[in-house]
């Protein structure tokens, strides 16, 4: 995962026909990396931070359907925003990942997010639910800065700390969310959704003000071109489809105003793809998802971001609901808590499926994530009668989760030319981003549309499972063997090195990474 990362970063500011003639022109233009104190401990408070900020929603959840006197399917946007900007801006911004328009990028899309951070704190009192939407989708852009952290790394340093550096930042995604559930969680649980996102703010300003100091500017005047009306198309159509689900049980499924967003959803979709096709800039590169070897990673991509998000939404319902035979009615707390063994758990798997791949070999590597996120739908659905089964089942989808995830660029590489890497691992990146929002709003409709309670619950999750297994017989089916032993041994290569990943170094550099900004900001 280390070279697919480092690859994907150089050239996901581009993707398709555009990568390439940046990269000729930036090849000839060599780059010597300087030596710069604290840079990587930068970027890997960055891209903590924006994970702890992201991580403002699942928990907090059910907080914000009292705060704002709504229904929970309609306090789930309060997640669901912020997926969706994720997934919209990870390709815009994207395409800044090189030239002197990195760093400004950086900057702003941090300032973004901290403004967001602010109007959602705002909006508490106010008790105006549409700005904390607002706000939320704002905070949503910080999850499309990690592409461009990895071009820093990557244009900054050398050899293998190249390697471990991009690797880090990978983990420090998961980490991050892993320490915001329970730190957003006993925010909340202290001062309320008020203190929550205050929180958000201060560690966004921390990572702003390092970001300033350390983050170098970018070699060259490469400028990529964004396909600002495929953005736009895509995010109609997936607001439209998504209202359509998430307000359908309200609305009524057959009432006009459902069905006219709906059909305007799915034409949508239908008319941005043919517009991406025949782009020729085009914002995610359509034609690379069903070359032989990528089509198993990107429907495994969607539906595990499907899954993924269902089950943390759905535990949290969980562990939070206090009705009549249903529900543990614990505090936002034990709801940040029980999502603490997922993400720990994810970082495991994340090494477990290296070891695999480096042993036994990359066929196993999607099923059996695959059948770890399913066993963990299907386990929530029987055994929810305890704090400790929540706690159970999160581990092993967190297990899932981490092998997953881990899997799909390593898989990917070895069936895609360099030069087409870019823009096959953005696709990638938005297939997971759309399953994350899609999960979100969905699995709080489906158990809402089968009758709420226990009943809707268990429907909703065995629902999902169903789902898992499209996925497993899908990656199975559509499994291709590299084109030749070098790649797989490439990628077998790429998960020995990554699997030596160390967090200590970058740990232990925090300190003197603060003393040293407090320093230059008096001296400024």
């Amino acid at each position: 995962m280390v070279d697919v990362d480092n690859q994907g970063a150089s050239s996901t500011a581009h993707g398709g026909r555009a990568a390439r003639s940046a990269g000729d022109e930036r090849a000839s233009r060599p780059h010597t990396p300087a030596t710069r104190p604290f840079l990587i401990t930068t970027l890997v408070l960055l891209t903590t931070i924006t994970a702890i900020t992201s991580s403002l929603g699942a928990p907090l959840v059910p907080s914000v359907v009292d705060a704002f006197d709504v229904r929970l399917t309609t306090a789930q946007w309060s997640l669901t925003a912020a997926l969706l900007a994720g997934a919209v801006s990870t390709p815009v911004v994207g395409r800044f990942a090189a030239g002197r328009v990195r760093r400004p990028t950086i900057l702003a899309g941090l300032a973004t997010v901290l403004a967001g951070t602010v109007l959602a704190a705002v909006s508490v009192p106010l008790g105006i639910f549409g700005v904390l939407v607002a706000a939320r989708a704002l905070q949503g852009i910080g999850m499309s800065l990690l592409p461009l952290a990895m071009a820093v790394a990557r244009d900054e340093t050398t050899g293998e700390r190249t390697s471990r550096a991009i690797a880090l930042l990978s983990v420090t995604m998961v980490a991050g969310a892993g320490l915001g559930y329970p730190l957003t969680a006993l925010m909340a649980e202290l001062g309320g959704l008020v203190a929550a996102y205050l929180l958000g703010a201060v560690l966004t300003a921390i990572s702003l003000l390092m970001a300033w100091r350390f983050v170098p500017p970018a070699p060259g005047d490469d400028r990529g071109r964004v396909d600002w009306v495929g953005a736009a198309g895509l995010t109609v159509a997936m607001l439209a489809t998504l209202l359509a689900v998430s307000e359908g049980e309200v609305w009524g499924w057959t009432s006009a105003r459902t069905i006219g967003l709906g059909t305007l959803g799915v034409l949508g979709l239908a008319g941005w793809t043919a517009y991406t096709l025949r782009s020729r800039f085009p914002l995610v590169d359509l034609r690379l998802a069903v070359r032989p070897g990528i089509a198993a990673p990107n429907l495994v991509a969607v539906v595990a971001g499907l899954g993924m998000y269902s089950l943390l939404t759905l535990v949290v319902v969980l562990v939070r609901a206090d009705s009549p035979g249903f529900g543990l009615g614990e505090s936002v707390l034990a709801a940040g808590m029980v999502l603490v063994p997922y993400s720990l758990m994810s970082v495991l798997g994340n090494q477990l499926a290296r070891l695999v791949l480096a042993r036994v070999g990359r066929r196993t590597l999607l099923p059996a994530g695959s059948l770890m996120f399913m066993s963990a739908t299907l386990a929530l659905a029987v055994w929810h009668d305890h704090l400790w089964q929540a706690l159970a089942v999160m581990a092993l989808g967190g297990l899932g989760s981490g092998f997953t995830f881990s899997s799909l660029a390593v898989l990917m590489v070895p069936h895609v030319p360099a030069a087409e890497t870019g823009s096959a691992m953005a696709f990638n990146q938005v297939l997971r981003y759309l399953g994350f929002t899609t999960g979100s709003a969905v699995s709080v409709a489906l158990m809402a549309a089968y009758g709420g309670g226990e009943t809707g619950f268990q429907a909703a999750l065995f629902t999902i499972a169903g789902i898992w297994v499209v996925a497993i017989v899908g990656a199975i089916a559509l499994d291709r063997r590299p084109p030749d032993g070098r790649a797989g041994e490439r990628a077998r290569h790429t998960a020995r090195e990554s699997s030596r990943l160390s967090l200590s170094p970058w740990i232990r550099s925090v300190p003197r990474l603060l003393r040293a900004t407090v320093r230059r900001s008096r001296r400024v």
